[in-house]
């Protein structure tokens, strides 16, 4: 796809009060605002005079795809500049502890990596990983909060411990665009097996950004599996499948690890994959994940390969999510 012309550009207005940074829904004041922008954006994504002549550092503490491409393209399409770094290949050891006298593996401290990075680039996108071995420690979010403290620039997550943010703004902007009845959807998030402990960050976000939807939402998960209080508040949660996918129109299937046995895997049950029976049980629903997608075992072919899956529509929507948040930011 070429890029319009200069005359082509649009001038955005915000809608929104400006954001500070982008780690949850709660930094967001107007949610059906910044789908609006990311939509925007998406019919016209080539807008380099945006952000021209600003710059994004992207830092990377584990593996990423689609995350780090759709950043890069998204920073691309404003006409800012984005660099990644890899910080486990190409940083040193970090030390994150205060008055520590630093002798033993760690190179340096947060302190001064962070506000260096934030003399470099106008936005920082951070993204970091659960180690599933304490709730504590992943829950409270020490390495974001960090970067947020002393960076001293806009800090964006590009997924952590807890949350998702993007990808949860790019599962909405995907139903928005899908969704043309005039009443509310219906959206069942529901638990799928896997071969892996997984982390709660992707369906944390998506709960967390879905009670604050015009949507009718509700989760679905074996016993053992319920999400933190703080991100299902109000939501109805059945521990059968079946009961909550009647007459869903919209179905994001993921697999997480327990909250409460923090980490660990108490099923494996594979009557929850995803396949044609629980999709008769439907309104006929579009099928949704964040991937990667393990086949056959949390969605099974005959889904993926077919009419109803939207996975790659949102995969594509990741790149104007991370567009629409980046504008806010640079404004």
């Amino acid at each position: 796809m070429a890029p319009k012309s200069e005359n082509d550009e649009i001038h955005f207005r915000s809608e929104l009060e400006r954001m500070k940074n982008f780690t949850s829904v709660k930094d967001v004041q107007n949610i059906n605002a910044l789908v609006e922008k990311a939509l925007l954006l998406k019919a016209n994504p080539f807008q380099t005079k945006l952000a021209e002549g600003k710059r994004i550092g992207l830092i990377f503490f584990n593996p990423s795809l689609r995350t780090r491409l759709s950043s890069q393209v998204a920073a691309q399409n404003l006409g800012a500049q984005a660099i990644v770094l890899d910080i486990g290949k190409d940083g040193w050891a970090l030390e994150f502890e205060d008055g520590v006298v630093m002798n033993g593996d760690k190179a340096e401290h947060i302190k001064e990596a962070a506000a260096v990075m934030g003399r470099y680039f106008d936005v920082l996108g951070v993204r970091t990983f659960p180690e599933l071995k304490s709730k504590e420690a992943d829950y409270s979010e020490k390495l974001l909060n960090a970067f947020i403290k002393y960076a001293g620039v806009p800090i964006v997550s590009l997924e952590s411990g807890t949350r998702h943010p993007l990808q949860s703004l790019a599962d909405l902007v995907t139903i928005k665009e899908q969704w043309t009845a005039t009443r509310k959807p219906k959206v069942v998030l529901t638990w799928a097996p896997h071969v892996k402990a997984l982390p709660q960050a992707v369906p944390n976000s998506f709960a967390e950004w879905m009670g604050k939807a015009d949507v009718d939402f509700s989760i679905a998960n074996p016993e053992g599996y319920d999400l933190a209080e703080e991100f299902r508040q109000g939501i109805p949660v059945f521990h059968n499948q079946e009961a909550a996918l009647k007459d869903a129109d919209f179905v994001y299937v993921k697999n997480w690890s327990s909250y409460n046995d923090y980490g660990q895997i108490l099923s494996q049950d594979e009557s929850w994959t995803f396949g044609s029976k629980q999709l008769k049980l439907t309104e006929n629903a579009k099928v949704m994940h964040c991937l990667p997608v393990r086949r056959g075992l949390v969605i099974k072919d005959e889904i993926l390969d077919g009419p109803n899956a939207i996975h790659l529509e949102q995969a594509e929507n990741r790149v104007y999510a991370a567009q629409a948040v980046f504008h806010e930011l640079l404004m």
